[in-house]
């Protein structure tokens, strides 16, 4: 790539972030940008000033050295700082302050480029950065019921369809597990350095649990059933009252539907199960006599690839499932433009070495890992995105319909609290 082809990717890779947070706010009002003081979402209007505030000071005022474009941006939209219950009650911008506060710095940061200087580590950082509050966007919409967004373009149907049933057999051997040094242009810190783990042979499922499966677990009573629940998953369920996924309304007389977004529809039997956390997945596995895979046996099924005996794994690994070269809607539903999961049968074009289907896209898929450091792990830049969660959260891997392609590949770690039920998370279990 010439240097000015790459100045112009990461231009175009800044333009195309901006233009879908701007889709993610159209469309609602004054009232709707606050929002109501939830533990699980930001109000919108600080939150994307918060985006723009980022790139501002790791780019404009972390490597430039420039003075603030906003003198109080600090107290405003500092994220390690500026305590969560307190972002609804700050001094914000208007909406209309807030958007030319963005458009300034993205117009700064483009003319930056088109000057020469390229630091092309942080141009990257800060647009996934800004990718991962997209999706998180997402979720605030579908959590509190605003219409499904619009992105301006739709991907072409999925190919295939209807469940996907069996196991994958991946044999035992030595993973190295995370990001090989030197590997692709921009590396998270929590990825950092690919290691030896050793792998006893498994069984995982090809594809994520549907809608239909998780059903059969909510009408066998598995919500009331104290044995199929960790100590803290039932300490949570009790607290929750929960009876079933958030977003599924009782069936009554009729089918099952769920909530998605602002309009109610009918249960989807061979889409994978959504919205459920990692407390209520292990229940599930419990009744179902499965478990969830830890994050090295799911690296392994979706990058891994058999000797040609099949007695082991080959020690070169792929970037995606399917191979090295990048994600396209017929291997993978990303990027939002299907506005919602498929069936697990579907987009068999993606499929693993091992057969494993949609490991990237569609779903997050909780693992059994608590999020920790490799090791020889210490932070990069930005300090506070891995270190402070270590210990607490869970990791989930291969990312869901809204994750934009450009940041997922089979190495990504990304982590929450066992409790959180808006992520657009599902599971797939592995054989005891």
């Amino acid at each position: 790539m010439t240097e000015q082809a790459r100045i112009d990717h990461l231009a175009e890779m800044l333009k195309d972030a901006r233009a879908r947070t701007l889709a993610l706010i159209e469309g609602l009002n004054d009232e709707q940008l606050m929002g109501p003081r939830l533990a699980i979402v930001n109000p919108l209007r600080w939150e994307i000033g918060h985006v723009a505030w980022f790139h501002e000071t790791f780019i404009l005022r972390g490597r430039d050295d420039r003075a603030p474009i906003l003198a109080h941006g600090d107290a405003l939209y500092d994220s390690a700082k500026v305590h969560h219950d307190t972002r609804w009650d700050l001094p914000l911008p208007n909406l209309r302050a807030t958007l030319d506060y963005m458009a300034r710095v993205n117009d700064e940061l483009i003319k930056r480029l088109n000057g020469g200087a390229d630091d092309a580590y942080f141009y990257r950082l800060t647009v996934f950065h800004e990718d991962m509050h997209d999706e998180a966007f997402t979720y605030t919409r579908q959590t509190l019921a605003y219409p499904a967004p619009r992105f301006g373009y739709k991907a072409p149907a999925a190919e295939g369809g209807g469940p996907l049933e069996g196991d994958a057999q991946v044999p035992g051997g030595i993973l190295r597990l995370g990001v090989e040094p030197p590997g692709t242009p921009f590396v998270f810190d929590n990825e950092k350095w690919a290691h030896d783990v050793a792998l006893k042979p498994f069984r995982i499922a090809r594809a994520p649990v549907t809608n239909a499966e998780f059903q059969a677990f909510v009408e066998d009573g598995g919500y009331r059933r104290r044995e199929l629940w960790s100590d803290d998953g039932w300490r949570w369920r009790r607290n929750a009252r929960a009876e079933h996924p958030v977003y599924w309304l009782p069936a009554g007389l009729g089918p099952w539907r769920a909530r998605r977004f602002d309009r109610v529809e009918e249960l989807k039997p061979d889409q994978p199960v959504i919205h459920v956390n990692w407390f209520e997945a292990d229940a599930y596995c419990r009744w179902a006599g499965r478990r969830l895979p830890s994050e090295a046996e799911w690296e392994a099924a979706a990058s891994g690839a058999p000797t040609p005996d099949g007695k082991a794994l080959t020690p070169t690994k792929r970037r995606y499932p399917w191979g090295d070269e990048p994600p396209t809607p017929k291997r993978a539903n990303l990027d939002g433009f299907r506005l919602g999961c498929v069936d697990v049968g579907a987009l068999p074009d993606g499929d693993s070495a091992f057969g494993c289907r949609q490991m990237v896209g569609n779903v997050w898929e909780w693992t059994a890992s608590t999020f920790a450091p490799y090791p020889g792990f210490s932070p990069d830049a930005y300090k506070e995105y891995s270190e402070p969660w270590f210990g607490t959260h869970k990791v989930l891997r291969g990312g869901c319909w809204a994750t934009r392609a450009r940041l997922i590949a089979n190495t990504y770690r990304n982590f929450y609290t066992p409790d959180r039920r808006d992520v657009f998370a599902g599971f797939r279990t592995c054989a005891v």
